[in-house]
């Protein structure tokens, strides 16, 4: 370095006492201080980009928000929901009392478990474990019983510890994954709403690719899918009402998030249902998604389609309470939230049609519902799915015309004409293994519906088919559609008919 400089150097330090060299030691040199201003430069722009995923600072609604999403290809999609992994309790809409309460029912249900078995169990980050399994160690609830990997040990409960969770299991015996804010929840929905979806005639297309379905149908059902509102299907048994219904769902975008169980003031209802949800884990990519850390009290499930008969009563659309265990089951509506929810065979249910128009009456005008709680309270919830009323019957026979305005869509499911019903026999052949025989078709028709003036339903092509191939299979013989196999078929399948 110049003499010239050196001394501007100590002169702007304001200590030209100091040894020069000494100063000039300690001073990094102007390359070294590039470098780290770029480093830093980085840096903050690495982090910029993290907290834009991961939602703002002290947010207490950030560990459910509506951030950068991966869609069904791994890609990251602005604006989707996205339930983001809690950096705290409080984050996490959580009291320690209620963490404590998880943990110590698991220990008292397993015997022992690692730090890291319990936040797999509970869905909880291991990093705001460690420092509630130290407290609950140092109040005598539990001790070491071994090391664990890890940094971790194995915990087990002491006699005071158990005694305490046999008095918290009395009142609750749920210990699984922590459970989500009902506030949460309802951001949840808002975001992921059937209502902010718009799917075009392609989309429907795409729905429907594996029934086969006529055009005017498709653009009369086209709009009463879009408005995301509900629908009568009616018309005679089986011309496939269940079949469009359940396939509804798929013009909706693929995915949504649910929690696993919503927490209201110490209760817990549990709406994650395998029975009818499916689960869609997010697939390990290594890329930029790995970077995500999921809050895992979500789980990413395909659009619901939840389907009840004759069996739906009261009891279902209320929150139930097990007095065994003291966990709360949530209602079918609350489960098919973002999704489509099909009363089959409506008018045919244990209870009266009144009663279960009086009971939506509001929330289909609304979008929101109200449920009672077993402790009395009464909750506000989104009533945010498509609902479809399948029904045999006329629906003007079961039900007022102050419900049947809020269902603005009624569409009727007209019998398959005579080019729909051979199009259907060659499609049902070809999946079910059969060579399509015109002659067989040809004597189908004439003997077995025009002679006797039967009218064509859309299922009877797969059922008939079906006859035929249990028949050959028994006979021991290659399934083949002929004359003389249809009519066995006819025989059994009209019997009563």
């Amino acid at each position: 370095m110049p003499t010239e400089n050196l001394l501007e150097l100590l002169s702007a330090k304001g200590n030209t006492a100091v040894d020069p060299w000494t100063t000039l030691a300690a001073t990094k040199p102007e390359h070294d201080r590039a470098k780290a201003a770029e480093k830093d430069a980085k840096l903050n722009e690495l982090l910029e980009r993290l907290n834009g995923l991961k939602g703002k600072e002290g947010d207490p609604s950030s560990a459910a928000s509506a951030t950068s999403a991966p869609n069904s290809d791994g890609q990251l999609v602005a604006g989707a929901f996205l339930p983001v992994e809690p950096k705290s309790f409080a984050d996490a809409q959580l009291t320690q009392s209620e963490v404590e309460s998880l943990v110590l029912k698991l220990l008292l249900a397993r015997g022992d478990a690692s730090g890291r078995l319990m936040s797999d169990h509970l869905k909880l980050p291991f990093i705001l474990l460690t420092e509630l399994l130290r407290q609950l160690k140092q109040e005598q609830w539990i001790v070491h019983k071994a090391d664990a990997p890890m940094n971790d040990y194995l915990y087990t409960l002491t006699d005071l510890g158990r005694e305490r969770a046999r008095r918290l299991s009395e009142h609750c015996t749920y210990f699984g994954a922590a459970p989500v804010s009902l506030r949460d929840y309802i951001a949840s929905v808002s975001t992921q709403s059937l209502t902010a979806q718009h799917p075009s005639v392609d989309d429907l297309r795409q729905a429907f690719s594996d029934l086969l379905i006529n055009p005017k149908m498709l653009r009369r059902l086209g709009p009463a899918i879009n408005s995301a509102r509900g629908l009568f299907l009616y018309g005679a048994a089986g011309n496939g009402k269940t079949s469009i219904a359940e396939r509804v769902t798929r013009a909706f975008g693929q995915f949504i998030w649910i929690p696993r169980a919503i927490g209201v003031d110490g209760e817990i209802i549990r709406l994650f249902d395998p029975s009818n949800h499916e689960e869609a884990p997010l697939e390990s990519t290594g890329g930029l998604i790995e970077q995500h850390q999921i809050d895992k009290r979500w789980v990413r499930i395909r659009r619901p389609t939840i389907v009840v008969g004759g069996e739906l009563t009261m009891d279902n659309l209320e929150v139930t309470l097990n007095t065994a265990t003291g966990i709360s089951e949530a209602p079918m509506q609350l489960k098919s939230n973002c999704g489509t929810l099909v009363i089959d065979d409506f008018g045919r249910q244990k209870m009266s049609t009144d009663q279960l128009l009086n009971r939506w009456i509001v929330p289909l005008e609304k979008r929101y519902d109200y449920l009672n709680l077993a402790s009395g309270k009464k909750i506000q919830v989104p009533f945010d799915q498509l609902i479809i009323f399948s029904t045999n019957l006329q629906p003007k026979d079961l039900c007022d015309d102050a419900f049947l305005r809020r269902i603005p869509y009624k569409i009727e499911v007209l019998d398959p004409s005579e080019e729909e019903f051979r199009e259907l026999l060659t499609l049902m052949a070809g999946k079910m293994g059969f060579a399509y025989n015109q002659a067989a078709a040809d004597h189908l028709i004439e003997r077995h519906y025009r002679a006797v003036n039967r009218p064509f339903r859309a299922c009877q092509p797969r059922d008939l088919l079906m006859q035929v191939k249990n028949f050959c299979l028994y006979q021991n013989i290659e399934p083949e559609m002929t004359p003389e196999t249809m009519d066995f078929a006819v025989e059994n399948y009209f019997a009563i008919m």
